[in-house]
């Protein structure tokens, strides 16, 4: 379903359209839609014709928001999609770039996109290799919003750095040269970028925020009934192949074993790690609960419920990977601790933030048992 151009005659001249891709769009679960849908709102507030360009599990819709105050226009696109399989690594692949083609060919097609601005992301992976080529095409001016490193985040999950993954490098970063403006959502980021090469006045840090209001003061959601008794300790969102286990498991054996027996762990998380931990826990009988993520408009709740967050990182993904939740976190007011590196922006925020923060060195399951045991008593 086209694109329907009715609405281009309301537009400022001077700004050029902008097309936004990225892969999940709300309602679906992903945080790189969630603030692509608020940015898109705001550019297109602000005056800007705005065609922003995703996924959805339901039947595919568009749907237009005008603004006549500014004369800007949002024009939102999904396409149906299934989800991949996580396990099975070649359909994967093959999901991937067959829907970066599609999300491509989606905005290639459309007349406004010839010299129009385009920002894509990291996700849908390898999304890069597609999008060069879209912008000498289309001769539009390139906008890299890096939410990932890819392929570095592979190199990290595998632990090694084979030749056809030193070649797949060479040639991304030959690649990301030929971007016209990047966007990093913190410093650590950006330091890589100048350290791949980037030049500093092509690179703009630009962080997300929240993506619902949340003001420290809302009514908490019910806790899961297998922690009752137990101060709790959150874990909302992704817990991926970056995020840490062995800190955290070790550490919560230790609360209970030898400690002050306070905390449980509420997993309200998808991701493999999150299975893996799970399973750890039960095993060694350590109160944890795993539920499903929680609806956006039902996150400030989720997050007033917690005695204290957690955040994890495994260092070798320092930069690579941005735990987008801090943000919610730090607005909750609750404690956080940080089980990951110092040189990751998580740290850099929290360190900032006005309530109780500890970062663990990941590794010391000793540090960390402590300080549940601190908080515990508090």
């Amino acid at each position: 379903m086209p694109f329907s151009n009715a609405d281009q005659n309301l537009l400022k001249p001077a700004l050029r359209p902008l097309f936004y891709v990225v892969d999940w769009l709300p309602p679906d679960f992903g945080a790189v839609g969630q603030y692509a849908l608020i940015a898109s709102k705001q550019l297109a507030a602000a005056g800007r014709e705005v065609f922003l360009i995703g996924l959805t599990r339901n039947a595919s819709s568009e749907e237009t928001c005008r603004f006549p105050e500014t004369g800007g226009v949002l024009t939102i696109k999904k396409l149906h999609t299934r989800p991949y399989e996580k396990a099975r690594y070649a359909r994967r692949l093959l999901w991937t770039f067959a829907t970066n083609g599609r999300l491509l060919w989606t905005v290639m097609r459309h007349r406004a996109s010839y010299r129009a601005d385009i920002t894509l992301t990291g996700a849908p992976p390898f999304m890069l290799y597609f999008a060069v080529a879209l912008k000498y095409l289309r001769r539009a001016r390139l906008t890299y919003r890096i939410t990932d490193f890819y392929p570095e985040v592979i190199i990290a999950h595998l632990g090694r750095d084979t030749f056809l993954l030193r070649l797949l490098l060479r040639l991304t970063w030959l690649l990301r040269k030929r971007i016209d403006h990047f966007e990093a959502l913190g410093e650590d980021q950006r330091e890589l970028l100048l350290k791949g090469g980037i030049q500093p006045e092509q690179v703009d840090v630009r962080r997300d925020t929240a993506p619902i209001a949340i003001t420290g003061h809302e009514t908490p959601a019910a806790r899961p009934p297998s922690l009752a008794g137990h101060k709790v300790l959150l874990y909302s969102g992704n817990y991926g192949v970056a995020h840490e286990v062995e800190t955290v498991a070790d550490g919560l054996v230790r609360h209970h074993r030898a400690g002050a027996q306070r905390f449980g762990l509420w997993l309200n998380a998808t991701g493999q790690n999150a299975d893996l931990i799970e399973s750890r826990l039960k095993d060694q009988g350590i109160p944890v609960a795993r539920t499903a993520p929680v609806e956006l408009k039902d996150f400030p709740a989720l997050l007033a419920a917690a005695d204290a967050h957690l955040i994890t990182l495994r260092p070798e993904f320092s930069g690579y990977v941005f735990p987008s939740k801090v943000y919610g976190c730090i607005l909750s007011g609750r404690p956080i601790i940080f089980v990951g590196p110092a040189s990751s922006d998580v740290h850099l925020l929290c360190s900032k933030a006005e309530q109780r923060y500890v970062r663990i060195e990941p590794g010391d399951a000793a540090a960390f048992a402590r300080t549940l045991d601190t908080l515990g008593s508090d």
